[in-house]
């Protein structure tokens, strides 16, 4: 008589794996929020404080100055993040928005200027082509001073700069006669890599207040600009 085969042992489900329980993730806090970053050497704080705000027209420069030394003593690189102006102090850090498209950048003042009619900032070839600033020449823009080393509003070094002036013996007769009427100030004259002569005035002791008087009685077709030197 055949033996039946062995029943089939019972099937046993397989053992359920733990279902892992997730880590909580903490939400940003003023401390330990995202960092905004315009390039590897300027970093702000996602949450920092807007100290002063400027609306006016931007252009852009290049070529002409690269490698030449700039306000703050080191070499302008066209390629950096850095923008050139007249009054804010050097080493700033602003935020820059093109006013029409809503694009900004962040960079570091390391210059002065712009010497030109109605402009405020001079962007760097690499600020500008993030703008339209590259494209178009110039835009209507908003700086926002997000960092500073030195207040805005007081103290500083200041001095007059005047030009540019195409034919040098008419910035020659304008420095005779400041150096006469302002006989404890040291005035300059230079030329510009682009072309043109200048004069820069330093009053006594770089004080802000004579430096704006002399600008309020200097009259010249060229033009005439209080700066500030740090």
């Amino acid at each position: 008589m055949p033996v039946p085969p062995p029943s089939a042992p019972p099937s046993v489900p397989p053992a359920r794996r733990p279902t892992p329980t997730p880590t909580p993730v903490p939400s940003p806090t003023p401390s330990t929020g995202p960092i905004v970053k315009a390039n590897p050497e300027i970093h702000v704080p996602w949450n920092a404080k807007v100290l002063y705000t400027e609306v006016g027209y931007a252009s852009w420069y290049g070529p002409g100055f690269q490698k030449r030394n700039g306000a703050n003593g080191m070499p302008y690189d066209m390629n950096a993040m850095t923008a050139a102006h007249r009054t804010l102090p050097l080493n700033t850090i602003a935020r820059v928005t093109d006013v029409k498209t809503g694009d900004s950048v962040l960079l570091r003042i390391t210059d002065r200027g712009p010497f030109v009619g109605d402009r405020v900032i001079d962007l760097s070839r690499a600020a500008a082509r993030k703008l339209s600033v590259y494209q178009h020449g110039t835009a209507l823009v908003r700086i926002e001073v997000l960092e500073t080393p030195a207040s805005i509003k007081e103290g500083g070094r200041w001095c007059v700069q005047i030009g540019a002036f195409a034919d040098s013996r008419d910035a020659s007769k304008l420095k005779e006669k400041l150096v006469r009427r302002y006989q404890s100030a040291k005035v300059l004259q230079f030329s510009s890599p682009m072309g043109g002569d200048w004069i820069r005035v330093r009053v006594a002791e770089d004080d802000k207040k004579r430096a704006q008087e002399v600008m309020r009685e200097t009259h010249t077709d060229a033009g005439v600009y209080l700066v500030r030197l740090d």
